[in-house]
């Protein structure tokens, strides 16, 4: 639309189905290159991506002209599609439903991508439940625990080896 001007800098936060520790480093750039082309196709623009084993952290901006439930709904779909296509895991897999999205002005856009950048240096100290209950209540966003993202349900121990991030 002609004379729109916005800025709208968005964190999104998400886990792997029930928080399966099973993104491995192996082949997770491949993934946040997919996710990324996801981001661009959509006329969005990726400003960082990283994560863990079970979630990944997306910062962007955003453009008016979709929504975030849509853009949230075609990375999941679309990136799950593809890691099953690949068969990258045993098994099918699928993201765990819902998302957190945090808004952010353009002076703390640096701060933020460098805590997306440095994820597993956070995770030294904290979990990601500890994490992410932070960014709700830093956000003022009301929240019922027993329907925050389902704790994690599988052994740490890799039985075949490969790293995970």
């Amino acid at each position: 639309m002609a004379n729109t001007y916005t800025q709208i800098h968005i964190q999104v936060v998400f886990t792997v189905q029930n928080r399966d520790c099973i993104i491995s480093t192996n082949w997770k750039d491949e993934l946040f290159k997919y996710i990324s082309g996801i981001v661009s196709r959509n006329n969005h623009k990726l400003l960082a991506i990283n994560g863990m084993p079970d979630h990944i952290h997306i910062l962007l901006g955003l453009r008016p002209s979709q929504s975030l439930s849509d853009l949230m709904q075609d990375i999941k779909g679309s990136s799950s599609k593809w890691i099953n296509d690949k068969k990258f895991i045993k098994g099918r897999f699928s993201w765990q439903e819902g998302y957190g999205g945090f808004s952010y002005c353009k002076s703390e856009v640096q701060t933020v991508t460098q805590y997306i950048i440095n994820q597993s240096v956070h995770h030294k100290r904290k979990t990601f439940m500890e994490e992410y209950s932070e960014l709700l209540k830093e956000f003022g966003i009301d929240f019922n625990e027993r329907y925050l993202f389902n704790p994690v349900t599988v052994d740490y121990t890799v039985p075949d080896g490969t790293e995970r991030i």
